[in-house]
């Protein structure tokens, strides 16, 4: 059976592939445009990967947190931690989606 960390790193891991796009696209167009309409994407973009990598960073490589993590924190605590990782994947993908057309 999959657990809760187990989709919590996947998600994650989504949201970190969806941003990567984001920013190669924000990046490319600030480059050309050098507009503050378009530096505001790109910023938020990088914020957002960041705070994606640092959790994921937690799931996995921290050696006291991942195991907390995947022994220690209760069910409803991980779904509402889950619920909010596959919220933020699919508000990225409507939002690559659009950004990409």
């Amino acid at each position: 059976m999959v657990g809760w960390i187990d989709v919590a790193r996947v998600a994650v891991a989504v949201n970190m592939l969806l941003l990567a796009g984001l920013v190669y696209v924000w990046g490319r167009n600030y480059y050309e445009l050098r507009s503050k309409h378009t530096l505001g994407p790109l910023v938020f973009a990088l914020f957002l990967f960041g705070e994606n990598a640092f959790a994921l960073y937690f799931y996995l490589l921290d050696p006291l947190l991942a195991e907390w993590f995947s022994t220690a924190v209760p069910d409803p605590a991980w779904q509402a931690m889950v619920v909010l990782h596959v919220l933020e994947a699919v508000g990225l993908a409507v939002l690559t989606w659009t950004t990409w057309d």
